[in-house]
Formats: structure tokens, C-alpha cells, sequence
């Protein structure tokens, strides 16, 4: 028997970058999707509780995570950790000259402005980008969504995703940028 994929509270929610990679197993992988360039590699993983966004190239590996507090996530080699609430930014150097930036916001809306946005996400999503739509469950609801984009121009990477919380009319949305400085 097949259980419904349930996304946890907004509320229970984290943002943690790390200085290695993740390993597939700690998550429920919805959708995949790597790209390769010349000097990095870029994985992108939407997850149950959002996602797992990996940038390695010879020298660094940075992981960016959002989960539930809850997942038996590593602390050995994290950057950066913060409950999502509200709105914040962050930043964090590494080695190389990589420079690593982030910001994200969670925002509670009126049932019919949230009904806009998540449209607006389908729609944006099927022209660009990486975008999922959980298993309905009724005919009548919303299902959540995670979208996530990637623009890469030379010496930096911007990494956008917008997560869909239906029952709690809730949408996340996190920016990053990577830089070689």
C-alpha cells in the first residue's frame, strides 16, 4: 500500500549549506536533474521537504539542503543552518575563491493570492527550469510544488526555488548565488 507523500509543516522546516556532498539515501528524491559545465558539476534533487542542490568542481563541494529538522542529517562539515522563518540571508566563504550567498523567505498568504502564485509557478515552470508536482489526492486540492531554477554566467551560478505548501497557503522561496572571485 502506497502512503500519501506528505510534506511536513512549514514550521519544521531547515536550510543548512555544507562543505561535502549528501548521500541519496537520507532522502525521498522526487525528481533529478544534473548539469555539467567545463569547470563544475550541479545536481539538483527535489525532495519531499524540498531539496538538495550540490555545486562541485575540483576544489569545493557545497551542498545546500532544505528538510525537515527532524531528517537524521549530518552535522560534520556544516556552513550554515537556520530554521526557515521568516525572512534571512547568509553568506559563507570557502576555499578557492568561492564565495557562496543565500537568502530565503517564507511567505503566508490569502487563499486567493496563494492560488495566483502556484499558478504562476506552473506556469513559469513549464517553460524553464525544474519543476514537480506532488501526487494529488483528491481532484479538488492544490498538491505542493518545488520548482527550481538555475542561471549560470561566467564565474557565478544563480539558484532559485519556490516550494508550495497548499494546506498551510504557504510558499518558500530560497535564492543563491556561487561565485569564483
Amino acid at each position: 500500500m502506497n502512503l500519501p507523500l506528505l510534506r511536513p509543516k512549514v514550521s519544521d522546516l531547515v536550510f543548512q549549506l555544507y562543505g561535502r556532498p549528501m548521500h541519496p539515501e537520507l532522502f525521498e528524491i522526487l525528481a533529478m536533474r544534473k548539469v555539467r559545465h567545463e569547470d563544475y558539476e550541479l545536481t539538483v534533487w527535489i525532495t519531499r521537504t524540498g531539496h538538495v542542490i550540490t555545486f562541485e568542481n575540483a576544489d569545493v563541494v557545497l551542498s545546500e539542503v532544505t528538510a525537515a529538522a527532524e531528517e537524521p542529517l549530518p552535522e560534520k562539515r556544516r556552513l550554515l543552518g537556520y530554521r526557515l522563518r521568516g525572512e534571512h540571508y547568509g553568506q559563507c566563504t570557502c576555499a578557492h575563491g568561492i564565495h557562496y550567498q543565500m537568502g530565503f523567505q517564507v511567505e503566508v498568504l490569502t487563499p486567493e493570492l496563494f492560488l495566483s502564485v502556484h499558478e504562476e509557478i506552473v506556469r513559469d515552470g513549464s517553460k524553464r527550469g525544474m519543476l514537480h508536482n506532488f501526487p494529488s489526492h483528491s481532484r479538488l486540492s492544490l498538491t505542493p510544488l518545488g520548482f527550481i531554477t538555475v542561471e549560470a554566467r561566467p564565474g557565478c551560478l544563480f539558484l532559485s526555488s519556490f516550494h508550495t505548501f497548499p494546506s498551510e497557503d504557504t510558499v518558500v522561496k530560497t535564492q543563491s548565488l556561487i561565485e569564483k572571485k
